[in-house]
């Protein structure tokens, strides 16, 4: 849902466009997946991080399960600063 709905809106492209993105696929469930997400304190996809410049990650951005566009974008822009 997350990549056909929230992704797919033009106002949150815009902020994303903003920042570098990383997309990890942990599907497959494999020990290094489970590792990632052990590290992370995630229970399974999908789960959205953002870091600032420094690597360290804004809590205000954490996502876990899926937001609809307008809830995604107040993350994105508390995030950022808008």
């Amino acid at each position: 849902e997350m990549e056909n709905l929230t992704f797919a809106d033009p106002r949150v492209a815009e902020r994303m466009s903003r920042l570098k993105l990383l997309k990890v696929d942990v599907t497959s469930n494999s020990s290094a997946d489970r590792e990632l997400l052990k590290r992370f304190q995630l229970f399974g996809p999908p789960g959205i991080l953002l870091f600032d410049a420094t690597g360290t990650e804004a809590v205000a951005g954490r996502v876990i399960g899926y937001q609809p566009p307008e809830a995604f974008l107040e993350r994105l822009d508390r995030v950022l600063g808008i």
